[in-house]
């Protein structure tokens, strides 16, 4: 589902590998989402909501310090989608996750597919120009 295209290419290999790395992620929450046979996903939904607030913290860190070292004009702006998209990651109740676990799935997709999408390429793309 999650396919990583050139549209999504910035440029810098470091960013683009570490783009590739989060669509890895959206598709293992994609394929956790149509697993029919395990009734019970908390296990896996908190597993992989780990991976994600950990890799997207070390994708911002670095995209950050790449922006810092060529004194990218849109930092601020960026800086600031990074740390909303940090804060609503962080702030996902585990509790609410485990009780309506194919809804959290759900939230998680779209927030991802969103992020992806739109930031990668209305954002991110900007930098390697």
């Amino acid at each position: 589902m999650y396919e990583f295209k050139e549209e999504f290419l910035t440029g810098i290999e470091m960013i683009d590998r570490e783009h590739r790395r989060l669509f890895e992620i959206a598709n293992e929450l994609y394929e956790l989402k149509c697993e029919e046979f395990i009734p019970d996903k908390y296990d896996n939904i908190r597993h992989i909501l780990e991976e994600l607030r950990d890799y997207t913290l070390t994708h911002f860190a670095h995209e950050e310090e790449y922006m810092r070292s060529i004194g990218y004009k849109k930092m601020f702006t960026q800086v600031s989608q990074h740390n909303a998209l940090k804060e609503t990651i962080s702030g996902w109740d585990l509790d609410a996750i485990d009780e309506d676990q194919d809804e959290a799935i759900e939230e998680m997709l779209r927030l991802v597919t969103e992020w992806l999408v739109n930031h990668i390429l209305n954002e991110d793309k900007l930098i390697g120009k």
